[in-house]
């Protein structure tokens, strides 16, 4: 079969969206959205209960793309865990990077706009030190890319974007999109998903890329009061349907199949993100009135918010950075220990501080979960 290749006749496709289709879908998304955004804002610490879905949005959104690091693994190694083959390692920097990049992206939309200039800066930290490192970060190519199997060529593979001379032309067009003022945000930001994907303007990390585009964009038009909501679960799960709904753009112009799909991935991670984050948030008050009843000491109150936001740690880590006095840590940790609420999961040995885990929380943040 003949690979299917970009047309910019196509974009931007707003006079030929079925709307009549897409209201039905565009209602129930922005409520989920809404109502996750608003659990979020009716707590005094919402970033306690995005931490771990933070990392499992990185995991998920690299998984994408064939890595095959756990949330669990990323969090072992960020504990000083060693991980058990180079591979593993490789995995697990591309998603620590994917994290970096996104608060590289944050920072800068304090003072910017979404911009081509974030995204290639965002591009640039994606790609430190991982495998794409020799892919030109930062910087759009200057050649032909396909997507396809491995070992495809331009001829055989299942994609070919657009060509790398037009490529400026391209991303002037969409980001003028981005600016432009839209029938709706949602049905806008699936189109410039969409987009993004079919020019896909660097050597390499343009998926992962796309994906940090949407907590970004909801977040700078407003829609979302923090950039902590996450997609990539979805498209991970239904990950044939992704790609067919995003080649079926520039195969058959369908514009409109793939905005419904997108806006079902929308609702259902938001449905997905507000049942954790309420379960976290239970998780949060349980854990407190079990600590009160081990201890009265303030010290091991202040720890909570540590642990929620590090389920996995060193002790060495615990006293540095739980907010407690070093002469408090020790007895601190043996008080969550023994109450059963952390796991020991690394022994100290010589130099090698002991590692515990937060399991409970863990689990919620990685297993499944009915809204």
């Amino acid at each position: 079969m003949a690979p299917v290749h970009y047309r910019p006749e196509s974009f931007p496709p707003d006079d030929r969206l079925d709307w009549a289709a897409l209201v039905p879908m565009i209602g129930p998304a922005s409520v989920a959205v809404a109502r996750y955004d608003g659990l979020l804002e009716a707590v005094p610490n919402p970033d306690i209960l995005v931490a771990p879905l933070g990392t499992r949005e990185a995991v998920l959104s690299s998984r994408i793309e064939g890595t095959l690091a756990t949330t669990r693994q990323v969090l072992e190694y960020q504990a000083g865990q060693a991980p058990s083959s180079p591979v593993l390692r490789d995995d697990v920097v591309e998603v620590l990077n994917h994290r970096a990049a996104m608060r590289e992206a944050q920072d800068l939309l304090k003072d910017l706009p979404l911009c081509l200039k974030v995204i290639r800066t965002a591009h640039r930290v994606l790609l430190q030190g991982a495998r794409g490192k020799g892919s030109a970060p930062g910087e759009f190519r200057r050649v032909a890319n396909w997507i396809g199997s491995p070992g495809s060529t331009v001829d055989t593979a299942s994609f070919v974007p657009i060509e790398a001379g037009e490529l400026t032309d391209g991303l002037g067009r969409w980001e003028k999109y981005l600016h432009h003022e839209a029938r709706d945000r949602l049905v806008q930001l699936a189109v410039l998903h969409a987009e993004f994907e079919a020019l896909h303007p660097f050597l390499d990390g343009n998926g992962r890329l796309g994906r940090m585009l949407v907590p970004l964009y909801l977040w700078q038009m407003g829609i979302i009061n923090q950039p902590d909501f996450y997609i990539s679960a979805f498209f991970e799960a239904n990950r044939a349907v992704y790609y067919e709904r995003l080649l079926a753009v520039s195969r058959d112009d369908d514009w409109t199949g793939w905005c419904l799909f997108f806006l079902e991935a929308v609702r259902a991670q938001a449905e997905d993100s507000t049942a954790r984050a309420r379960k976290i948030r239970e998780l949060y008050d349980e854990t407190r009135r079990r600590v009160e009843g081990l201890t009265r000491a303030r010290h091991a109150l202040d720890a909570l918010d540590f642990i929620f936001e590090n389920p996995i740690f060193t002790s060495a880590d615990f006293s540095t950075h739980g907010g407690l006095p070093d002469y408090a840590a020790r007895r601190v940790l043996n008080i969550f220990r023994d109450g059963g609420i952390l796991q020991l999961t690394r022994p100290a040995s010589g130099r090698q501080s002991a590692i515990f885990e937060f399991t409970e929380l863990l689990d919620i943040a990685e297993g499944d979960i009915a809204p």
